[in-house]
């Protein structure tokens, strides 16, 4: 195990750890105050939404706790992630990532979030790595730099491309929310500002929800379908046990589920990451 500790301070670069630099641990001094950030996005050419991220990690076995990865490429920017893994058994604790579309870039393998706050616009938790988000803030951000023309904004945009991989984006005790400044555009015209709980990326996208609170700005029909019906009979997306304003089953779209109580533990920390062999105090 190697242990880097980053002081307070703002860093202006991007960080790529190598698949040979395994069991890595950055600290820092807390969200807010230890801050990685960078701007690259995919409207650079050559720069494909792989390369943008601000933190990159090809290695297994990392770890992040107490600090803020950003990309700061902006609301009318394309894809711009502020923090990607690859790697196997990777951790985040206590880390705040802020960017618009594409901030969590979850890409493979297993991964494991908690006591996080992840902001963004669209389609800011997506990938095709088996991850769980746990007691984490999912914020949403004005999209455009005229915001007040609306949107819709899906929070997660999960990419299984055979049923068979074990991969899926579960997110349990998490909250879904806007941020001041999208509650006040949300509540002076609700009918434009629209939130979603994901849309299909790829054709057996997979996301679950566990016992999450769902702020007012998700819309009753739950999830976004992607381009006409693309995906719509091969997905899975449920949900168990949601509470708040936007947690209602009653008008969920046809295509998405309620997870039964008798399955629902499929998707918990030990069964869907086996996190009881690799993460700490699991």
């Amino acid at each position: 195990m190697f242990v880097v500790h980053v002081k307070e301070g703002v860093y202006k670069e991007t960080v790529s750890v190598p698949w040979e630099k395994t069991n890595v641990v950055v600290v820092g001094d807390g969200m807010g105050r230890t801050v990685i950030k960078g701007d690259l996005n995919a409207d650079t050419p050559g720069v494909s939404t792989f390369n943008t991220a601000t933190v990159g990690v090809l290695a297994d076995g990392f770890m992040a706790r107490d600090l803020t990865i950003a990309n700061t490429a902006g609301p009318d920017a394309h894809q711009a992630v502020a923090f990607r893994s690859t790697g196997d058994r990777t951790v985040l604790d206590g880390v705040e990532l802020l960017g618009h579309q594409d901030t969590l870039y979850a890409h493979a393998m297993r991964q494991f979030y908690t006591r996080c706050r992840v902001s963004g616009t669209v389609d800011f938790v997506f990938g095709n790595s088996a991850a769980v988000l746990h007691d984490t803030a999912l914020i949403v951000l004005p999209r455009q730099l005229r915001p007040e023309k609306g949107e819709n904004d899906a929070v997660t945009a999960q990419g299984r491309t055979d049923p068979a991989q074990p991969t899926g984006i579960v997110l349990r005790g998490c909250v879904v929310n806007g941020s001041d400044e999208y509650m006040a555009l949300y509540r002076q015209r609700p009918e434009v500002h629209r939130v979603y709980l994901g849309r299909p990326w790829k054709e057996y996208s997979r996301t679950v929800y566990v016992g999450c609170t769902l702020a007012e700005i998700v819309q009753p029909q739950g999830w976004m379908a992607w381009s006409g019906d693309f995906a719509l009979k091969t997905l899975y997306y449920g949900e168990f046990d949601s509470a708040g304003p936007g947690g209602a089953a009653s008008r969920r779209v046809a295509w998405s589920s309620q997870v039964p109580k008798d399955h629902v533990d499929a998707y918990s920390v030990a069964n869907f990451i086996q996190g009881h062999e690799w993460i700490p105090k699991v």
